[in-house]
């Protein structure tokens, strides 16, 4: 009776995480396409090119893409140090997301705002009179330097919850799709990791 929970979990569990992989993948391509063509892409903060949206989606992607395959070889093998180790990554894959969540809120020029109370937040935090580019009315490189004048004045934390409000519904659905998915990733580790455990008991 394990036995056979065993199996059809592993199948749960297999099928979940190609679909992980898979997900992954796409993730990686769309990262990888925005850098070669966009170069970089939505660039988050002028001292770190770097830091762009390109490269958060080619980070997540491959992070994804190893959690996915992780998950396969531990359901295939039924390798309790394995499933353990996809719990853990999926765990912060939450993490994750919260930190692009944050800093696409933050640096986005999408919602015309500075700051989270004003632009003169961002003084502190480059310990000088500048912003990031993303706050400027008319974006070029290195405008954060230009005069305030240059600059968006409505505060980022109003603007977006404004902007969340007007878009609850939407919003809601999305980070309810995904962590129901996460939840069923670790439910599907968690209980596999539980059948394999049962499973050593009764052979031995």
């Amino acid at each position: 009776m394990a036995r056979g929970c065993l199996q059809g979990v592993k199948f749960l569990m297999f099928a979940f995480n190609l679909l992980f992989w898979l997900g992954g993948c796409g993730i990686l391509g769309v990262g990888i396409w925005l850098a070669a063509t966009q170069g970089n892409f939505a660039t988050l903060s002028s001292s770190f090119p770097s830091l762009s949206a390109a490269n958060l989606l080619i980070v997540t992607g491959t992070f994804i893409m190893a959690i996915g395959f992780v998950g396969c070889i531990g359901a295939i093998k039924e390798n309790k140090c394995l499933l353990l180790t996809f719990f853990v990554m999926l765990l912060l894959v939450f993490l994750l997301e919260a930190t692009i969540t944050i800093l696409f809120f933050a640096y986005t020029d999408k919602f015309r705002c500075c700051g989270v109370s004003n632009y003169t937040d961002w003084f502190e935090v480059y310990n000088a009179t500048r912003v990031p580019d993303s706050c400027c009315l008319e974006f070029s490189e290195s405008c954060g330097l230009h005069a305030p004048g240059t600059w968006w004045k409505a505060p980022c934390y109003e603007t977006v919850k404004m902007w969340l409000q007007e878009n609850l519904l939407a919003v809601g659905i999305f980070g309810l799709c995904t962590a129901l998915v996460q939840i069923l990733g670790l439910t599907f580790a968690m209980t596999m990791y539980c059948q394999v455990v049962k499973a050593d008991t009764y052979c031995a």
